[in-house]
């Protein structure tokens, strides 16, 4: 885990499964939001879904354990999670 300053972190989650199709990307976009997180869900050509999330660490944390918690659509079988440099990003996406 790498923490920016003042305890921010971004993350990219690869995530695996029946994710695609089922309002997985509008999940992310809302549990997100109510953390208060920047970034972005984007179906990838292989059925994976990336999500990308940015903010204060320990909201970054919840999300990811909601990325494959009971509330998350469809069926999700892996999440990869990377650390990447804090961007300053804001808004969140879904493509």
């Amino acid at each position: 885990m790498v923490s920016g300053e003042g305890g921010r972190r971004r993350v990219v989650a690869l995530v695996s499964g029946s994710v695609q199709g089922v309002g997985y990307r509008w999940f992310v976009r809302g549990r997100a939001a109510a953390a208060g997180l920047a970034g972005s869900a984007t179906n990838l050509p292989d059925g994976r879904v990336e999500v990308v999330l940015e903010g204060a660490d320990a909201a970054v944390r919840a999300v990811l354990v909601d990325l494959q918690g009971d509330q998350a659509p469809g069926a999700v079988t892996r999440v990869d999670v990377r650390d990447e440099p804090v961007q300053g990003s804001s808004g969140f996406t879904t493509a």
